[in-house]
């Protein structure tokens, strides 16, 4: 059995992003739904797709990881995974289209709808990095800054 290496434990920084691009993502998505003008079954159509949509991308992004990093992964799996994601970008994309909603609303959506996509992928993926990554390492206790020290 091959070893792979550890994967970088990644900073706080990037772990924050991504968990506020994706609440900001389906937050907006949820509100312009909430606020849209259109009918029940229209807010629950794109809802649903959110909802496929961001569990076949963590499926996907699962499922990929898992192969690189030689788990096995049935490829039936792996191809429901992308044709998942896949149909979910198409079904999101037709019903734009067709809808009765102006340009930029049309935009709002699509972009709200692929942001929380990348977002979702990216909070997944910093939370298996940091399982895989084992417990943070314990900082070393700070040295007294002998320059801030006031001499009486």
């Amino acid at each position: 059995m091959s070893q792979h290496p550890v994967p970088a434990r990644p900073t706080a920084a990037f772990i924050g992003a991504s968990w506020v691009a994706l609440l900001i993502a389906i937050s907006s998505f949820a509100i312009g739904l909430w606020n849209a003008d259109m009918l029940l079954s229209e807010k629950g159509f794109y809802g649903t797709l959110l909802l496929l949509g961001l569990f076949s991308a963590i499926s996907l992004q699962k499922s990929v990881r898992d192969r690189a990093e030689g788990v096995p992964v049935t490829s039936i799996f792996l191809g429901l995974s992308w044709s998942m994601v896949i149909v979910s970008l198409v079904l999101v994309a037709v019903g734009l289209v067709n809808a009765t909603l102006t340009l930029s609303e049309k935009g709002f959506y699509a972009l709200g709808y692929t942001m929380a996509l990348f977002a979702v992928v990216a909070v997944q993926k910093n939370i298996r990095d940091v399982a895989a990554a084992g417990p943070a390492a314990p900082q070393p206790p700070a040295e007294p800054d002998v320059h801030a020290t006031v001499w009486k």
